[in-house]
Order: structure tokens, then C-alpha cells, then sequence
């Protein structure tokens, strides 16, 4: 009891809740709502999680819970009313969160505008280097 208390607790900061079910529910409210693809996994203790926030990172949770306690057996589930395998439940366990992703691509786009503002100021204190150059030779010269 504690273990799931400690798993609940664990989705609950990923944004998602984890429900124990009957399978024969389960399999009549599959059936009833068109997600048939969960049949295959409602087999033996079962529970849902349902994932209001990123999915990776309820799945990290999910995965990182079931390494440390074998008791819970990952089967698969559904992600956008397509089935997910348990392979893909790990592989989506891999993934960088969505806010490490924004951070990822907000840096690649970041980087090349960086190189262009260093450009452009090493380019414009080049000139006023230049300028000053002259400046100062033609006040030599006057």
C-alpha cells in the first residue's frame, strides 16, 4: 500500500493520477468509449494513469517507479487514442520534458543570432577603430 501511495505521489508532481481498476470494467468502459487498444494490457493488477501535463514527464515518473520497485510491471497504454507499447513507453521515459526541449531549440536558435550580434560589433568597432585613425592622422597632419 505504501508503494502505490509513493507512486501516486511521484505522478501527482508529473501531473497525472493513477486510478487501480477492475479489468472487467476496465475492458467494458474500453469497449464502450472506443479505446479498445488498452484491451491487450488489462490482463492481471491493473491501474491508469491519466496525464493532464507531458507525457514524458509521466512516463520518466512511471519508469524511474518501476525500476525501483519490481512489483510494478509497465504493460503499455495509449497516447492521442493511439495504442503505446511498453518499448514506446520507454522510449517516450527518454525524452527530454517539454520545457527541456523549448530550452533546446530557444538555444539553437539563440546561438546563431549571438554570432551574428558579435560579428556585427567586432565589425562596427573595427570601423570606429578606423575612424579614429583617421581622425587622428589628418589632426597630425592640420
Amino acid at each position: 500500500m505504501q508503494q502505490i501511495s509513493d507512486l501516486r505521489g511521484a505522478l501527482r508532481e508529473a501531473e497525472a493520477e493513477l486510478s487501480v481498476v477492475k479489468n472487467t470494467l476496465a475492458r467494458r468502459a474500453a469497449n464502450s468509449t472506443g479505446r479498445e487498444a488498452l484491451l491487450p494490457y488489462l490482463t492481471g493488477p491493473s491501474g491508469l494513469v491519466w496525464v493532464n501535463g507531458d507525457p514524458a514527464v509521466a512516463a520518466k515518473a512511471l519508469s524511474q517507479f518501476a525500476s525501483k520497485h519490481q512489483a510494478l510491471e509497465l504493460k503499455g497504454g495509449m497516447l492521442e487514442g493511439r495504442d503505446l507499447p511498453v518499448e514506446s513507453l520507454t522510449r517516450l521515459a527518454s525524452l527530454p520534458s517539454r520545457e527541456q526541449l523549448i530550452a533546446q531549440l530557444a538555444g539553437g536558435v539563440a546561438a546563431p543570432l549571438r554570432g551574428l550580434a558579435g560579428g556585427l560589433n567586432a565589425l562596427i568597432a573595427g570601423l570606429a577603430r578606423s575612424l579614429a585613425a583617421v581622425h587622428d592622422q589628418k589632426a597630425a597632419e592640420g
